[in-house]
Order: C-alpha cells, then structure tokens, then sequence
C-alpha cells in the first residue's frame, strides 16, 4: 500500500476526523457539488458522484447535507455560491511533491491562503505543470479480505478488474481505471472484500521513500496544515512512508 493511502487509512481508523467533523461535512458536500454538476444528479449514471457519496456516507455526513450538495450541482440551489476546482502545483519536505486540489468561490483566498501555509510548512509552490505530469488519475479502493486468506483474495482482486494490487497486512489497496472503478467496488464486495474507502485519486508514478522519522513529520506536518484549510478538498502526494513510520508520526 503506497505510504500516501496508507497515511489516509491510518487517519480514519484512529478517528482522527471526528475532531473536524464540520470541516469535513462541508468537503465532502463541495466535492459532491463539483461532480453533480461535471457529471449530473443520477449516481447510476455518474461513478464520480457514486464514489463521493459513498465516501461521505463512511465519514457519517447525514442524507440531508448530501442531498442539499446534490441539488446544488444540479443548480437548484439558486443561491449557492458558485464553486470554482483548481489544481495547485508544490514541492515538500524531502523532495515531495505536492497536487493539491482545491473547491472555492473565492479563487483570491484559496491562492493566497495555499501559499502562505507552504511557506509556513517547509514547502514551495510550483509552476503549473510542474507537479500534475508526476500522477496519473485511477481509481483507488482500499478494502479488506474478509473471510478469505491473502493468496485468495488477490486472485479474486484480479477477476473483480483490478490494475494493480498492493498487501499490507489483511488490508488491500486495489488500483483500477477511473472509469471501472465502481464496476470493480461492486465485484470486491460481491467476492466478499470488505471495502472501506472508494476514491478517483491521482496516484504518484514514481513514489518518494521517506525513510527518517524527522522527514516523516515534516511531510506529514504540510499534508495536515494544507488539509486543514476549508478550500482544500485532497492533498496528493508521492510519499512512501513505511508503516512502522507512519505509525510513530
């Protein structure tokens, strides 16, 4: 498992977004928002909206809350804000690099606010194109093999569809195209994975090891500062910290 999702999975075993629960509705509502109105209101028809449901609905965000973010993608919401998705581009501690996305209406504030907090973090923001040829845009699941042993369940990761696999422990991350990957989530839990989290990522081609628990915490410590702002929907990365790290941090 890259040491980028693992980082995530750790996050939301420990409960860590119970404290930023507010922060957290309100991200998950704004990604809703973006990919109704990219891709349109009918989750069979919209594996985006699909995915973001779903991914609310793990972090507890209530029906209503979804349901209002869906109707303002469809612009029924007349008096919403329009929302703007920009990519910032950026460079962390040990030689990281960072691909940020951000939903706003505030274009001035999200720029202002992405540049002060990596410069107050130990990074550096980047020209455009400078960071996004570094990732390739997949689909990601992160699940767990149930009933069945490891040597099991990775061969029913392959029939399911997956592109790539990676074991750490009991726990899979399952690497699909963008287009198959709640075609691959339905077959995972039909074959009798556990899938916790469902997400189009952009995955790093050619990941950092990090293998100082110093580097550990400074590239964690960027990732935090730029989640926290409210702007901010994901950080990417190319970090590979191993487990044993991760932990510590």
């Amino acid at each position: 498992m890259s040491g980028h999702s693992k980082w995530n999975s750790i996050k939301h075993k420990k409960g860590a977004l119970d404290a930023k629960r507010g922060k957290i509705f309100t991200k998950h509502a704004k990604l809703i928002t973006i990919v109704t109105r990219d891709g349109g209101a009918d989750p069979e028809m919209n594996p985006g909206l699909r995915s973001a449901i779903a991914n609310a609905k793990s972090d507890n965000v209530p029906n209503a809350n979804i349901d209002k973010a869906i109707a303002k993608g469809a612009g029924d919401d007349k008096d919403g804000a329009a929302l703007a998705e920009l990519m910032y581009e950026g460079f962390g501690p040990a030689g990281t690099a960072m691909y940020i996305q951000v939903i706003t209406d505030n274009k001035n504030r999200s720029s202002a606010n992405v540049r002060l907090i990596m410069q107050k973090s130990g990074g550096q923001m980047g020209s455009a194109g400078s960071v996004g040829h570094m990732f390739a845009k997949k689909g990601v699941i992160l699940a767990k093999v149930g009933s069945m042993n490891v040597e099991e369940a990775e061969l029913a990761a392959i029939d399911a569809g997956a592109e790539d696999i990676t074991v750490d422990g009991g726990e899979f991350e399952i690497i699909t195209s963008p287009s198959d990957l709640m075609k691959v989530r339905d077959n995972l839990q039909s074959s009798g994975f556990d899938v916790e989290k469902v997400e189009f990522d952009f995955v790093a081609k050619n990941p950092v090891k990090i293998d100082g628990l110093d580097d550990a915490k400074k590239v964690i410590k960027l990732v935090e500062a730029l989640e926290d702002d409210e702007d901010v929907a994901n950080v990417y990365s190319n970090f590979d910290i191993p487990s044993e790290i991760l932990e510590q941090v």
